[in-house]
C-alpha cells in the first residue's frame, strides 16, 4: 500500500478512470455488435447508434480518433457487403 499522499490520490483516481474507461469501450463494443447482428431493415439505425457511440469514447479520451475513424469504416464496409 502506497505511503505518501499523492500517490494514494492517484491510485484512487486510476481505478475511477480504469472503471470509467472499461464501461465506454463495452458500450462501444455493444453497439458494433447489435450493428452486427441487426436484421437488415434496423441496421441503418442500428449503425447510427454505434457511430454516436464510437464518437462519444472519442471525446471521453478512451480512444483515439484515428482508431474510431478505423472502426466506423470498418463496420460501414461490412454493412455494405451484406446488403
Amino acid at each position: 500500500m502506497p505511503q505518501k499522499k499523492s500517490t494514494i490520490k492517484r491510485l484512487r483516481q486510476a481505478k475511477k478512470i480504469n472503471t470509467r474507461n472499461r464501461s465506454v469501450k463495452s458500450a462501444m463494443a455493444t453497439a458494433v455488435k447489435k450493428v452486427k447482428t441487426a436484421p437488415p431493415e434496423e441496421c441503418e439505425a442500428a449503425f447510427k447508434r454505434a457511430v454516436s457511440t464510437i464518437d462519444r469514447a472519442v471525446k471521453a479520451g478512451v480512444i483515439k480518433k484515428e482508431t474510431a475513424s478505423r472502426k466506423k469504416s470498418r463496420l460501414a464496409k461490412e454493412i455494405a457487403r451484406e446488403a
